[in-house]
């Protein structure tokens, strides 16, 4: 069991919002709860009253009351509140507990100075650009596409979007144009909002050809609007329009156009890092009642908060954190390199803007650990009430990392979900410990289970990830699947009726769950599913070692297989002998002999998506003979190139000819 970092103060449910939410619930439905599990149990069985709950609760602004709250449970095809009419752009604008002159939008970046929002400002930019939008012809069901990064902007442009019924989607301007055009052809955009460029760090990344490619590529653009970025007196290009001339002034009153509760809101994109990204259609009711409940109630965010999340547009963290003022909470928006000057940057960051949560990955936190930064030594943290991490399994010495070096009173939160469901569906909660090493408890609403190979529920043993029961925030649909094949191919072919996420988990008898790696990536050692995780803990654990990738290729006889292991190296170390009887030493040591590699190989660098999640998949399609072509849409990566190493690695193992790269 991992050990106790943090316990929540005595009088946790006095002041914590969850602790309000369980007052209502004695006080408005009659409800007592002894613990969090108890809470849990009744979330996922009583579907129909606690999803009414939370709508309540909330007091989510309706322009028709529902007429049930879902019709019935199976997967898919669960209807939610049938009836209701609402917008999302409208609930997150009432921003309560906010007056107007109050900051709500704190956005810094290495491209322009920083800039604040007040309530009252955020309401006047949306109410112009909606109308703004109107004026090019935008109404409900119209895509509105945005190339730009984490800014005020592409918040502002969401909100408008959504208000008038259409539909939102948007792509880092890191993406490139391939990249794009595979998520934006499918969706067949309207309009496109894009930058001229960016900076990251001290480089400035002119992204003006990349525009004008991803117009060619959509014939249905009628409208492209320029917002000038990186050089603000840069000149319109041709046919477009600019972002000040989108958001002119105007009399048009900010309105909101009712829609029912699984009406589009925007699309997300799987990651496409194998054939065409996924075009994820998310809905307005059960976006807002998701984010409502996960940012009350598990982060326990408010009007007295200021909430960051390091994240680009092309991630749906950014659609999480951009939900904040929804529950009152400030957003803090940032654009740019996380490393410059140095690692403390967003550390700066949060002690400048006042953060009370700080959000980011767990690749990032060991980042910092291995650097030997000391957060609290470098900015003033006092704010800090809340620290949360996702992207990948944070493993207990990031947990301890964090407690020895941020800060002893703050809660962490590591907690896992996914573009799917545009939340985290295992995370923390103000009324439980943290353990290091664990994600803390199965979040409200979500039915998580652990699957053996036969498809039972276990406990205490490594399974499958699956959800039984439905969630509100499960998509309305991919774009384009009238008939449903393609979701449910992607969800439910393997267990009918039962959502399989494509995560290893283990649920211990307290509820705490610890993520070991996506399913298709396993390791499987005589019979013993490992998952990937823990293997890069211990690697990357090693001073010598700045990145790996591990991959297990199976023996068609049904053998042990190879383990390889591929390893980035510290500036001017090269792989030999003794380091990789270290490495091994050290796997044997604090995982078991099973994983100890067949071979271990120096690479310059381990392909990673634009959201910096490891390719292992891939890597293991090249390593078995497929081309870098079909094997990775090298769109999606951060850092194409990296597949190289891979072909030419796979191709001397063979002798065959070098693979397309």
């Amino acid at each position: 069991m991992g050990e106790v970092l943090w316990t929540p103060p005595a009088d946790v449910r006095e002041r914590s919002r969850i602790g309000d939410y369980l007052r209502w619930l004695a006080e408005h439905r009659g409800l007592e709860f002894a613990d969090y599990d108890a809470l849990w149990q009744w979330s996922v069985t009583d579907l129909d009253a606690f999803w009414q709950s939370i709508w309540d609760f909330f007091e989510v602004v309706a322009h028709t009351p529902p007429t049930a709250t879902l019709t019935g449970r199976t997967m898919p095809g669960t209807r939610w509140f049938p009836g209701a009419t609402l917008n999302y752009a409208e609930n997150v604008l009432r921003m309560p507990g906010r007056a107007d002159d109050d900051p709500v939008v704190i956005a810094h970046g290495q491209t322009r100075p920083p800039v604040t929002l007040t309530a009252a400002q955020l309401r006047e930019q949306v109410r112009r650009v909606a109308a703004g939008l109107r004026r090019l012809g935008v109404g409900p069901g119209d895509r509105v596409a945005a190339y730009a990064p984490n800014i005020p902007e592409t918040f502002v442009l969401l909100l408008a979007t959504s208000s008038l019924g259409a539909i939102f989607s948007s792509c880092a301007p890191e993406f490139g144009t391939r990249s794009v055009t595979d998520r934006w052809q499918q969706i067949e955009p309207k309009v496109l909002v894009a930058v001229d460029g960016y900076r990251y760090g001290d480089k400035p990344v002119d992204r003006r050809g990349e525009v004008a490619a991803i117009r060619a590529a959509l014939p249905s653009l009628a409208h492209t609007v320029a917002v000038a970025y990186l050089d603000p007196a840069g000149s319109v290009p041709e046919g477009a329009i600019s972002w000040d001339e989108l958001a002119a002034a105007t009399d048009e009153p900010l309105t909101f156009t009712p829609v029912e509760f699984d009406h589009p809101l925007y699309v997300l994109y799987s990651s496409g890092t194998t054939g065409l990204p996924k075009p994820i259609v998310h809905g307005h009711g059960g976006i807002l009642l998701e984010h409502l409940k996960m940012l009350a109630l598990h982060h326990d965010l408010g009007p007295a908060d200021r909430f960051f999340w390091f994240t680009t547009t092309g991630w749906m963290m950014w659609n999480f954190l951009v939900s904040g003022p929804a529950v009152g909470a400030t957003i803090v928006l940032f654009d740019g390199n996380p490393g410059h000057p140095d690692l403390g940057a967003l550390w700066r960051l949060a002690a400048e803007t006042g953060t009370t949560y700080f959000g980011t990955s767990a690749p990032f936190l060991l980042a910092c650990r291995k650097s030997g930064l000391v957060p609290k030594e470098i900015a003033d943290l006092s704010a800090l009430r809340g620290v949360g991490s996702t992207g990948a399994p944070l493993p207990a010495e990031g947990f301890t990392w964090v407690y020895e070096n941020v800060g002893r009173d703050l809660q962490l939160q590591s907690l896992s979900g996914g573009t799917d469901v545009c939340t985290g569906f295992v995370g923390g909660v103000p009324l439980l410990p943290v353990h290091a090493g664990e994600i803390t408890c199965r979040a409200l609403g979500a039915k998580v289970e652990a699957r053996s190979a036969d498809g039972t529920p276990v406990i205490g043993e490594l399974g499958e990830l699956v959800i039984t029961e439905p969630m509100p925030s499960m998509p309305v649909g991919f774009w384009n699947d009238p008939e449903g094949a393609r979701y449910r191919e992607a969800y439910f072919e393997v267990y009918p009726g039962v959502w399989r996420h494509g995560d290893w988990i283990t649920i211990n008898s307290r509820g705490g769950c610890v993520i070991t790696g996506r399913s298709d990536a396993t390791l499987n050692r005589g019979g013993v599913r490992l998952g990937t995780a823990e293997f890069y803990s211990v690697v990357e654990g090693l001073d010598e070692v700045v990145d790996s990738v591990v991959v297990h290729l199976e023996d068609d006889e049904g053998g042990a297989g190879e383990l390889l292991l591929f390893v980035v190296l510290a500036e001017g170390l090269e792989l030999d002998d003794d380091l990789r009887r270290k490495i091994c030493r050290e796997l044997r040591t604090a995982l078991s002999p099973r994983h100890v590699p067949d071979e271990i190989h120096q690479v310059r660098a381990v392909p990673r998506t634009l959201s910096a999640k490891k390719l292992e998949v891939p890597v293991k399609k090249i390593l078995t003979g497929t081309p870098v072509d079909t094997a990775a849409a090298k769109g999606a990566l951060a850092n194409p190139e990296s597949l190289t190493a891979f072909a030419t690695f796979a191709q001397r193992r063979t002798g065959s000819p070098t693979p397309s790269v």
